[in-house]
């Protein structure tokens, strides 16, 4: 019988998770996939994303209009809330066999609640890792919880996936799906990378990426340390859009005059862009996840990835411009890059939405999946 799945994504970030998988899913001709964009896709603030998932051939079969145009905690949490009402609407109508959901945005707090009320089964991707400063460490493991299905990143986070309670025949190491892109896609060379983003890459480069800090009651607090390091940077600085969270305006305000600056970028060209890079500067996932597979230094910077299990790139560096510009100082070390030769990323393979799609296609439906039994 053909399995309708309801695949959610909110963001260009899970967007380019998702990618590989949903293509996966999509050429099986038994499964019947349907795309709900929300959130930030549908903001021209955020730069319409929804509009790359259709440039990549995909339908989406649901738009739900729910970010608030606001910099605030309570934005955030009025967002939860609209996001629920249009989900009710949505999956009450479509009721898919089985939901995708990845990550650890707050918006799929929304996704999982309603899920769980219509008895929907669902899927997470990425979860049992760690991240102590952003509200991303609780959303992620609610969203374990309310799940039943489960595709960690690596084998420390299925154990600890496990330790929470999750029977182990529904937890599957999987990889990070985003390492797909670096075996499947075909990334740009220089020259054309170069010609579609208007950069001289000639140059050594860093590209910077910072969020807000949504565990803390001021979520830009660290914002003056990074920016007073960077000017101690000696390298050429490329700048990515903050996430939509609170204090996003306000960094987006600092980063605004750069000469560099980029809203959002497509996959290829974003993983296209960070192989030329000499550095990675901020407190990204991508500098934990990603960038290890290019031998590529990363400075990761406060308090919003502690925690995170990481490989060998990753320098931690305090929120202080004296810590931050000697971790950037240690990455630009020689020695420092000659020791990532051959480093192995801890994070997959590129070989996660195989492994996905084989477990989607097989899990049992029905009562045995949706009851557990701890």
């Amino acid at each position: 019988m053909t399995r309708r799945i309801a695949a959610v994504t909110t963001s260009r970030a899970d967007y380019n998770h998702l990618y590989w998988p949903l293509r996966a899913l999509a050429a099986c001709e038994d499964i019947d996939l349907r795309i709900i964009a929300l959130g930030p896709h549908l903001s021209p603030e955020f730069g319409n994303t929804a509009e790359e998932i259709e440039k990549d051939a995909f339908k989406i079969d649901a738009r739900i209009e729910c970010l608030l145009s606001s910099d605030t905690d309570v934005g955030m949490a009025k967002t939860i809330g609209v996001a629920t009402l249009g989900l009710a609407d949505c999956l009450g109508q479509m009721r898919p066999d089985l939901m995708l959901l990845i990550a650890d945005r707050y918006e799929f707090l929304a996704v999982a609640a309603v899920g769980l009320a219509l008895r929907i089964p669902m899927a997470h991707i990425e979860g049992g890792e760690i991240s102590e400063g952003a509200i991303d460490d609780a959303v992620r493991n609610a969203l374990t919880k309310m799940s039943h299905v489960h595709f960690t990143s690596t084998a420390t986070a299925r154990r600890r996936v496990i330790a929470m309670g999750e029977e182990a025949w529904r937890v599957h190491r999987a990889g990070a799906p985003s390492l797909d892109h670096l075996r499947k896609s075909k990334l740009l060379e220089r020259p054309e990378i170069e010609s579609r983003l208007g950069v001289d890459l000639s140059v050594p480069s860093a590209l910077v990426t910072c969020h807000p800090m949504t565990m803390s009651m001021v979520t830009t607090r660290e914002a003056d340390a990074v920016f007073e390091a960077l000017e101690r940077v000696p390298l050429q600085l490329l700048f990515c859009y903050p996430n939509a969270d609170a204090g996003s305006r306000e960094l987006i305000g600092r980063i605004r005059d750069r000469s560099k600056v980029f809203v959002n970028l497509p996959a290829v060209e974003y993983w296209s862009l960070l192989r030329q890079m000499t550095v990675l500067i901020g407190n990204s996932s991508s500098g934990i996840m990603e960038a290890a597979s290019f031998e590529i230094p990363a400075v990761n910077i406060g308090i919003r990835q502690r925690g995170r299990e990481h490989g060998a790139n990753v320098l931690d560096a305090d929120a202080d411009a004296g810590a931050i510009a000697a971790a950037v100082t240690h990455a630009l070390n020689p020695a420092f890059r000659a020791s990532l030769r051959g480093m192995e990323n801890p994070y997959g393979d590129g070989r996660a939405a195989e492994k996905i799609v084989e477990v989607l296609r097989s899990v049992l439906l029905g009562e045995k999946l949706l009851i557990k039994t701890s």
